[in-house]
């Protein structure tokens, strides 16, 4: 789940027309607006001394039956911000998107200011389509004008960021990052991946850096997965990422992610951009359509959408690594239940619109709804007479298609009810293509060059039928670590962290909890990499390029 605030008003409101007359019909048209709103749960803020780590566990499966072109709906998922609740004074400057565009998130910008969040989902900036949802680990660090998404790459941006602009840093050894996010493997329906975002202090705090004279936080925002054939610590955002504001905008010093608590209030289906066809009947009464949403469900009806989402205090393993680096013991990298809370899941109202004038949709009441299915996991309840079986686990839900415009409401109507002369019937949604290709610089001069890699390339195929490109570099050596404000003493001190870390936290350990509910999704084996003889520890895999295959 992302939060593209941008990206809806840059989907151009027209896409396209097709089909014919039909009578004194109208000719259906396909628009954008389709869809857009929350599927949402609350949970009570932690307090300050929980706000060092979050995980939870996220139902991942095809949401469509096909990838669809200018289509985005982000699974259920969460959004981490910086504790600045006490702040009133904008956070951000002028000349960033939050702060111009939202006055709304004004006076202090604090909800905007700096977000981790991603997750799974479909994304309409997704370069390779996939019925299958992927993972993306996105962040912004000021203000939605950059959003980083893997180590080298923006959100959707097929040209590699600028050194200045990265902020993800490669760390495991075995799994392999592409630019156009994490796939599952084929057929993945209904099973659940575990997550965590820890802050770790694998780099110093400093009160002022060379150069730039602003200080950076310890904080190291760490990834890790709990999947079926991989566990452990994955990439994390370098605290320089989120100093960086401070250097031309004094105001947000000490206030970015790199020093404060993370907050986390809850998490969401975010539906976004779904595209959807508008016709008028022969009377001049508007239907419209949308593509067939579904939702795995078990024998009682129920959808996971997030399940045992646990805060943080610095217990669970920020004091252990602490330990560690000061000489003391390797811990086993297993999460401290003692610095642990389970806060109480709240369902809110389900609250979907559709068209430029947002109206609110109707006829969802009585099929299905959001619930807190048990304290600690929110989801979908569905009335049984609206599921049909999907596979020998489970039953399939679907979100209505058609819909009829009638007092200020979009209201809910089954397919034999909408008039033959519409269209709309047989109107299909133009499937996402694969044309464009993700490329690093090659050339000489450039971070991903110098001081380059020490073995590769090498080539994987993907569950989505795209290509990785990626070359084994020396960790420190990584692109994502040429502008992390680092000292050529704190460059050798990061390389030997993530050498132990890679020797220790191997893929076969436990670290999140394990779910309580539902069976551990699988990593699309392809990003299960083994790096090359001699280069076992201390080296990472970097996708160099990603292209159709």
């Amino acid at each position: 789940m992302v939060i593209l605030h941008v990206l809806a008003s840059l989907v151009s409101t027209t896409l396209t027309v097709t089909g014919g007359r039909y009578g004194q019909a109208s000719q259906p048209r396909l628009v954008s607006n389709g869809l857009e709103g929350y599927i949402s749960m609350e949970v009570t803020a932690p307090p300050k001394e929980y706000g060092y780590g979050v995980s939870l566990y996220a139902t991942a499966w095809p949401l469509t039956t096909q990838p669809i072109r200018d289509f985005q709906i982000g699974l259920a998922s969460i959004w981490i911000v910086p504790d600045n609740r006490e702040i009133e004074y904008p956070l951000l400057p002028k000349g960033t998107v939050a702060r111009d565009n939202w006055p709304e998130r004004g006076p202090s910008y604090r909800d905007v200011f700096q977000t981790i969040e991603g997750g799974l989902g479909f994304w309409a900036s997704t370069r390779f389509g996939s019925t299958t949802a992927k993972f993306r680990m996105n962040g912004t660090p000021d203000g939605y004008n950059h959003e980083i998404s893997s180590p080298g790459w923006g959100f959707g941006n097929t040209e590699a960021f600028p050194v200045d602009q990265m902020g993800i840093a490669q760390l495991s050894s075995r799994i392999l990052v592409p630019p156009d996010g994490f796939t599952f493997r084929a057929g993945t329906n209904g099973d659940v991946l575990g997550y965590a975002w820890m802050a770790l202090p694998l780099i110093r705090a400093k009160e002022s850096t060379a150069g730039y004279g602003v200080p950076t936080g310890d904080q190291s925002w760490t990834l890790f997965v709990n999947a079926m054939n991989c566990k452990g610590p994955v990439a994390f955002f370098t605290p320089a990422t989120w100093s960086r504001i401070s250097r031309k905008y004094p105001p947000a010093a000490k206030r970015g992610l790199d020093s404060r608590p993370g907050l986390v209030t809850g998490g969401a289906i975010e539906v976004n951009t779904v595209p959807r066809y508008v016709s008028k009947d022969a009377k001049g009464v508007t239907y419209t359509k949308i593509p067939t949403l579904q939702f795995p469900a078990d024998e009682q009806g129920r959808t996971i959408l997030i399940h045992d989402l646990t805060h943080y205090s610095k217990d669970a393993i920020y004091r252990q690594v602490e330990s560690w680096l000061k000489g003391g013991s390797v811990p086993e990298g297993r999460f401290d239940l003692v610095g642990a809370s389970s806060p109480t899941v709240t369902a809110n109202e389900l609250s979907l619109r559709q068209g430029e004038a947002h109206l609110p949709i109707s006829g969802f009441t009585g099929r299905v709804g959001t619930k807190a299915l048990d304290r600690t996991t929110f989801g979908l309840e569905w009335d049984k007479s609206a599921l049909q079986p999907w596979s020998k686990q489970m039953r399939r839900g679907t979100f209505p298609e058609y819909f009829r415009e009638e007092g200020g409401r979009m209201i809910a109507v089954r397919e034999q009810d909408v008039p033959e002369e519409t269209g709309l019937r047989s109107a299909a949604f133009p499937r996402a293509e694969s044309i464009q290709s993700y490329a690093s610089p090659e050339g000489p001069g450039s971070a991903w060059t110098m001081p380059g890699p020490k073995a590769g390339p090498f080539h994987v195929r993907l569950s989505d039928g795209s290509v990785v490109t990626y070359s084994w570099y020396r960790f420190i050596d990584q692109p994502a670590l040429q502008d992390a404000d680092l000292s050529a003493g704190e460059r050798e001190r990061l390389q030997i962290i993530a050498e132990k870390i890679q020797a220790n936290w191997t893929l076969n350990k436990e670290y999140l909890p394990p779910p309580k509910v539902g069976r551990l999704v699988e990593i699309d084996p392809a990003l299960i990499v083994k790096p090359p003889k001699g280069l076992e520890v201390g080296y990472v895999p970097i996708a160099i390029r990603q292209s159709p295959g």
